[in-house]
């Protein structure tokens, strides 16, 4: 139910191209401050619920709701308020190649404030900082490895403040010392700044280990089948293939083979 904490609520929500519906009628709510994963199967439309989240898609049935506020239903102005209090870090990092880092953190900041240049290269410094990337404000992209990318990305998402930061597969691409080391900073994030994350992964080890609130979209009937701690629905969700995704087991033989499940 919707209360004081409850910062994010999909209501009633279907996605859909045409008549192909990809999810329908999903109902949760995300607390202010969670670490909120978005879990399932390739292909249930993990990232098509971000986009919808993110004002990127615009949904077939339903809305989004921020801080009790409906985005869809709202209008044009109030819609570019609440993207304003949001950060996304892309699966790629989607930093330009052609600015250094400082450049590309700092863009939101000259496009949304009026703040003076030295002002902006301050607040620059201060984020790539929180990252672990002082001292790299004038390397490229393509100077730095690929877990510093996705830092940097993480810096511009925050450039200007979010109370939401949206994750697309944070640790997509990176080896098992680097993706840790990302959870660890969305974690320190959340602990220092109080930011509510949602993140879109498939990655168990970073599901268990920041993941404190889900939801598990489901292919087969393409809707959600359960809502909580990732670590309570492995172990007790009342259906079995969320059990087994989480648990990373294989479907009976039955079932891989499209026969009647015993």
């Amino acid at each position: 139910m919707s209360g004081p904490d409850s910062h994010i609520e999909v209501r009633d929500l279907t996605i859909a191209f045409g008549s192909f519906v990809v999810q329908r009628e999903l109902n949760f709510h995300i607390r202010r401050g969670d670490i909120f994963i978005i879990m399932g199967p390739s292909g249930c439309g993990k990232s098509s619920l971000l986009k919808v989240m993110v004002g990127l898609l615009r949904p077939a049935v339903g809305d989004i709701l921020y801080s009790g506020r409906p985005y869809w239903s709202g209008d044009d102005a109030e819609r570019q308020t609440m993207l304003e209090r949001m950060g996304v870090l892309f699966q790629s990092g989607a930093l330009w190649s052609s600015m250094t880092l400082a450049e590309n953190v700092g863009l939101p900041l000259r496009q949304r404030t009026d703040l003076r240049p030295a002002q902006i290269a301050e607040i620059c410094s201060w984020k790539l900082s929180l990252v672990g990337l002082s001292g790299f404000e004038d390397y490229y992209p393509n100077e730095i490895s690929g877990g510093m990318r996705k830092r940097a990305g993480l810096a511009r998402a925050m450039a200007l403040d979010p109370e939401i930061l949206f994750f697309d597969e944070p640790s997509a691409g990176l080896d098992p010392v680097s993706a840790r080391l990302l959870d660890d900073l969305i974690l320190e994030l959340r602990e220092s700044l109080g930011t509510t994350i949602v993140i879109v992964t498939h990655e168990l080890a970073s599901i268990f280990a920041i993941g404190n609130n889900g939801v598990f979209l489901d292919t087969e009937t393409k809707t959600q089948l359960a809502v909580g701690k990732p670590a309570d629905l492995r172990d007790h969700c009342e259906h079995a293939s969320v059990r087994r995704f989480l648990a990373r087991e294989a479907p009976p033989q039955s079932e891989s083979l499209g026969g009647p499940a015993g």
